[in-house]
């Protein structure tokens, strides 16, 4: 795995850099947020380690950026503020975790561990359901012959769903395997991403994928 590191504290990059290498990944640095967008261009990075207050552009501007502009490598926010608003926010501009300052590195190794799992198992073959193309090496999806851009949280979630069609799935199960656990139970976050695959994928065509079952869940129905 390549991996980007965007700390202004150069303590804080040097130690996270040493524990990435020091388990076989390759790390890159920079300080500022106009860099980590620089590096992101002409770099190409299997996660993204950036922390929230940076110098120039902070964190959250450049996952909103990256996310704009379709990247969707998977970014960890670091912050010093670890309030359920600055989660929320991190989450919602498009970041896969939220860590604590001081960052705690067994839990940053674990992270990192599930991302390099995930990365191997969606290099497969192309998967079809129903008229939903995906291509789980290059993370892009098409319905009936038009290409749909997700966030990488969108495709996490998504692609959740397609493995579990026609089954109910409940909050906490999509929290649990699409989140951190603690995710669902301080937020309404789980619905407010069914609502954004919704718009992208349901929207307009007849057939609806996504389904509620008031009081229980979801279902992603394959068949009318």
């Amino acid at each position: 795995m390549n991996i980007l590191i965007a700390v202004g504290e150069k303590k804080l990059s040097n130690s996270i850099k040493r524990s990435i290498e020091s388990n076989g990944y390759t790390a890159t640095q920079c300080n500022n947020g106009i860099d980590a967008l620089t590096q992101t261009i002409t770099g190409l990075y299997d996660l993204i380690i950036i922390d929230q207050k940076l110098p120039e552009k902070n964190g959250l501007e450049v996952v909103l950026e990256l996310r704009n502009a379709g990247n969707q490598a998977p970014v960890f926010i670091v912050s010093a503020n670890y309030e359920i608003s600055d989660i929320v926010a991190g989450l919602n501009a498009g970041a896969d975790a939220y860590l604590a300052k001081p960052v705690d590195l067994p839990e940053l190794q674990a992270r990192i561990r599930v991302i390099s799992r995930h990365n191997k198992q969606n290099k497969g073959a192309s998967i079809r359901v129903a008229d939903l193309l995906i291509d789980p090496v290059n993370h892009r999806v098409w319905r009936a012959d038009t290409e749909i851009v997700f966030t990488t949280k969108e495709y996490q979630v998504l692609i959740y769903f397609v493995k579990n069609a026609g089954k109910l799935l409940s909050r906490h199960e999509i929290a649990a395997n699409c989140w951190d656990e603690e995710v669902g139970t301080f937020s309404n976050i789980i619905d407010v991403y069914i609502n954004y695959l919704r718009k992208k994928v349901d929207s307009d065509f007849s057939h609806k994928f996504f389904e509620t079952v008031r009081g229980k869940g979801y279902i992603f129905k394959v068949e009318p």
